[in-house]
């Protein structure tokens, strides 16, 4: 296919262009998931900004051809990063263009094809910036990109037309939150509240989160905490034209990723990051008059803490409890007389004192036991580290509320994608053994929707986690609801067997298959399908639910495996195991694959051949007959 045709003018002013990369990385382990494409030189072509230059693509009727000519550009300077095929290309797209008159799909794949790269290495980012008719066109379109596999991303997330429409009609795999709502984080809670929820909502609709604009270390806890699934910005890396610059592996990320999980409990972030400082005065080092001086310097102080030589608290004391003597005509001579041995003792107020590691509950229960309490001093290792306010007491029980919602799934109670993600990047980490890694997805759940309703739908979740509850009590498998009906399980093979863990895995599938009969009508039942919609509006057949597993055995030590990898092999292998009778697709990956390509394409290949093993005590062998 050719690429369209623009006239002269365009074609001199495109060859002036150049495209700078940022990298987009994965918040949990540092390595590099993307890089997105920042136009530059639009200055040199006569523009004062690049909004200047697609606005006038536009209004000419030319933003078709010109968009075509930049993606080439793109993808050939994408093409010549070292790690390209480990990585995927962040593309803007200008929505308008989905309007133009010559609009056509289909010359992205040609591009990809000319430069050896496929549909999942490309990622559409698409902008509230301009409004959207959604008409079945526009539909039409995203539908499209979703089919042939290409990803989709809302960039500037909560700052453009109707995002919430763009949310629901392009069903993206990213949402980009802008920078706005990014900095200074850490002192906006509305900000805090806003991304929260966001993100909140972004897990259960199965789509990953990008903090963008992150140029401070306080930023990138917060979105860690609050759980961000990815991080850009200054912080990390400029946009640079420079490829060699660029890394795969991002060792600061790594280093405020493993600075921020130096508390080990969950409790102990919250209390941190809630806690404030002030310097204490030290008992019996400093006097009566330096008390007073600290007082009259820090005018916003209401009470210092105290504490001894070895750092350890004592007490506080609050200014209200001088004013006696301040205000006396003679208190301040009393306070320096030595003979009345008045020291900081003597207007010191025991106050309570809790270990960074005490649960938030246990410190909220001491509060209440002490109706006079005003303060909470904070130590760590029995020294003193800061202090809880009444006001961050209140915030603390909000944090703490949040976080148990955020890391869990609101209909199935299991841990969600937050913990997912953490719990695959440890396991990456580990050097002995193998993991297992299984990923579940419902067959035929919209239709079954459609018919039944939401709330039967719902339904049929729970009775899939429930079954996953009893896998992780029983037989100590890691499970996740990863949002809708998608589910994750994960276990370490200490002994590298395989069998009995398979063999749950397909006892789950059947039992599934078997009990969610239950929630079908007699009719549904007896001819063994219902009757709906199907994407092109047309009423079709559609079998009962079932649900296909694609199970991953992984070699710990395979080189720069992570979570995109991952995910993309799965996406390989789950449209083989839904076409199987047995809704199963296994893979053991190879440690000695080169690069991402080659995993997916060894995963291609295998289930292609079949899939089909037979479980011997500690490996898979080809059943008679498959090669």
């Amino acid at each position: 296919m050719e690429i369209v045709m623009v006239d002269k003018k365009w074609k001199n002013r495109i060859d002036q262009i150049d495209y700078a990369f940022q990298p987009i990385i994965n918040i949990h382990t540092g390595l590099c998931s993307g890089v997105e494409a920042l136009m530059r030189n639009q200055q040199e072509v006569g523009f004062e900004s690049i909004d200047g230059f697609f606005d006038s693509a536009y209004e000419e009727q030319s933003l078709f051809g010109v968009d075509m000519l930049l993606r080439e550009k793109a993808i050939r300077k994408f093409s010549l990063i070292d790690f390209h095929k480990k990585i995927k290309l962040f593309y803007n797209l200008d929505n308008r263009i989905l309007c133009m008159p010559d609009y056509s799909p289909g010359y992205t794949s040609d591009l990809l094809g000319r430069y050896d790269l496929n549909q999942s290495a490309f990622c559409f980012e698409i902008s509230e910036r301009h409004e959207l008719n959604y008409g079945r066109e526009i539909q039409k379109a995203f539908l499209a990109y979703k089919q042939q596999t290409y990803q989709i991303a809302i960039d500037d997330f909560g700052t453009g037309f109707s995002g919430m429409q763009l949310l629901y009609h392009s069903e993206p795999d990213f949402i980009k939150i802008d920078r706005f709502f990014i900095t200074e984080i850490e002192t906006d809670p509305k900000k805090k509240l806003f991304v929260s929820n966001i993100i909140k909502l972004a897990h259960i609709l199965g789509i990953q989160v990008i903090a963008e604009g992150i140029e401070t270390e306080k930023e990138f806890f917060v979105c860690h905490d609050i759980g961000c699934d990815y991080v850009q910005g200054y912080l990390i890396q400029r946009p640079t034209r420079e490829l060699e610059v660029l890394s795969y592996r991002y060792e600061d990320v790594i280093h405020f990723s493993e600075k921020n999980a130096r508390k080990v409990q969950s409790d102990e972030r919250l209390i941190y990051n809630q806690m404030e400082h002030v310097a204490p005065v030290c008992y019996p080092e400093h006097s009566m008059s330096y008390l007073f001086d600290v007082f009259r310097r820090q005018k916003m102080t209401t009470f210092l803490p105290v504490v001894n030589t070895n750092r350890e608290p004592l007490g506080v004391i609050k200014e209200k409890d001088l004013k006696e003597y301040v205000y006396s005509p003679f208190g301040k001579d009393l306070l320096k007389n030595k003979r009345l041995n008045i020291t900081l003792l003597t207007f010191m107020t025991k106050t309570p004192v809790v270990e960074i590691t005490t649960e938030v509950e246990q410190i909220l229960g001491i509060c209440t036991m002490d109706r006079n309490c005003e303060v909470i001093l904070v130590t760590e290792n029995g020294k003193y580290l800061g202090f809880l306010s009444m006001m961050a007491l209140l915030n603390l029980l909000n944090e703490k509320n949040l976080a148990v919602a955020r890391d869990q799934n609101p209909l199935s109670k299991l841990p969600g994608n937050t913990i997912i993600n953490s719990q695959i990047a440890q396991a990456l980490k580990e050097q002995e053994g193998r993991q297992m890694f299984v990923y579940f997805d419902f067959d035929n759940f919209k239709p079954f929707n459609d018919v039944y309703g939401f709330r039967r739908g719902d339904r049929a979740i729970l009775l899939f986690a429930d079954m996953l509850k009893e896998l992780s009590h029983i037989h100590q498998f890691f499970v996740g609801h990863i949002g809708g009906d998608d589910f994750f399980a994960s276990m370490r093979l200490t002994n590298g067997s395989y069998a009995h863990p398979l063999s749950l895995i397909k006892a789950i599938v059947g039992k599934f298959r078997d009990d969610v009969v239950n929630l079908y009508d007699d009719e549904a039942k007896n001819c063994q399908y219902v009757i709906s919609k199907n994407r092109e509006g047309e009423m079709v057949r559609f079998p009962l639910l079932t649900v296909s597993a694609v199970v991953l055995i992984v070699c710990n030590g395979t080189e720069d495996l992570s979570l995109e990898s991952i995910a993309q092999i799965i996406a390989v292998l789950k449209q083989q195991a839904k076409k199987r009778e047995d809704k199963m697709a296994v893979q053991c990956l190879n440690s000695g694959s080169e690069n991402i390509s080659d995993l997916i394409t060894q995963a291609t290949i295998n289930t292609d051949e079949g899939g089909i093993f037979q479980i011997d005590e500690n490996r898979f062998i080809p059943k008679a007959g498959q090669g």
